[in-house]
């Protein structure tokens, strides 16, 4: 028996959807991954550290997100100022 059209087009977005689901999963997986590698490499480099803190600082305008980074902009901060000492 044939599918009517409405069932073809119920069929169609739900696979849709999926996909749509399954890209925005893709998308939420490599920023993790770039972000992780960013911070990894900071943490280990004073020039690094600095540029990532103040990319961070001008970039992240959102009060929430800002409390969220405030540990890890100390760490930085803490990386930067090692190579400020003689």
């Amino acid at each position: 028996m044939a599918r009517s059209i409405d069932q073809q087009i119920a069929t169609t977005q739900a696979k849709l959807a999926r996909l749509k689901e399954r890209h925005k999963a893709s998308e939420t997986r490599r920023k993790i991954i770039v972000g992780s590698v960013a911070i990894s490499n900071a943490l280990k480099d004073p020039e690094k550290a600095r540029a990532l803190a103040a990319l961070l600082r001008r970039a992240v305008t959102r009060e929430v997100d800002q409390k969220e980074l405030v540990g890890l902009l100390e760490e930085l901060d803490g990386v930067a100022a090692k190579a400020e000492r003689p």
